[in-house]
């Protein structure tokens, strides 16, 4: 399960009265922020926008491919160790808008974590260091440290001891 804060709406959905959740402003800076880091080919001063107007936690050395898409309502939930790669198009969601309620939840990616292009990573999971996620991987769980994980639904490819063993015997 998902390490996610519940929240119940009464009445409309929970996306229709999302002005109720999250300040009108703050996801206006934040779009502009994040449209503007999609773009951007330098990693540092991608890292620097994501650090001090998002407020999201980023590691030394750690790269945010092209079109990256942060979660533009909650990007404080966000971590990312050190020495990590964010794929193209990757997205991280730390919210979820559902019918009947609306969710928050941290998303934790450890050091030295490969996440491959057009993933998607939902709200209240954490990746562990090591970890390698495939390319179009929706992680919904999650991953352990030094796995390998791909697919939808996501499933653990090779475990840390398994790639260890891999890894040897290629080399």
């Amino acid at each position: 399960m998902r390490r996610t804060e519940r929240f119940s709406v009464e009445t409309a959905n929970s996306l229709w009265r999302i002005y109720k959740t999250v300040s009108f402003w703050k996801v206006m800076k934040n779009f502009i922020i994040i449209q503007l880091a999609r773009y951007t080919p330098f990693v540092s001063l991608k890292n620097k926008m994501y650090r001090l107007f998002l407020r999201m936690k980023v590691g030394k050395e750690t790269a945010f491919a092209l079109m990256v898409m942060p979660d533009i309502m909650f990007p404080e939930k966000i971590t990312v160790g050190h020495n990590s790669i964010i794929g193209y198009n990757t997205t991280i969601l730390a919210h979820e808008y559902l019918i009947k309620e609306y969710r928050i939840g941290e998303v934790v990616i450890g050091d030295n974590v490969m996440i491959g292009a057009n993933t998607t990573i939902l709200p209240g999971v954490m990746i562990g260091d090591g970890a390698v996620v495939s390319a179009g991987t929706l992680v919904h769980k999650d991953v352990p440290a030094g796995a390998f994980v791909g697919g939808n639904p996501m499933q653990v490819i090779y475990s840390k001891e398994e790639m260890a063993l891999k890894n040897s015997q290629e080399q």
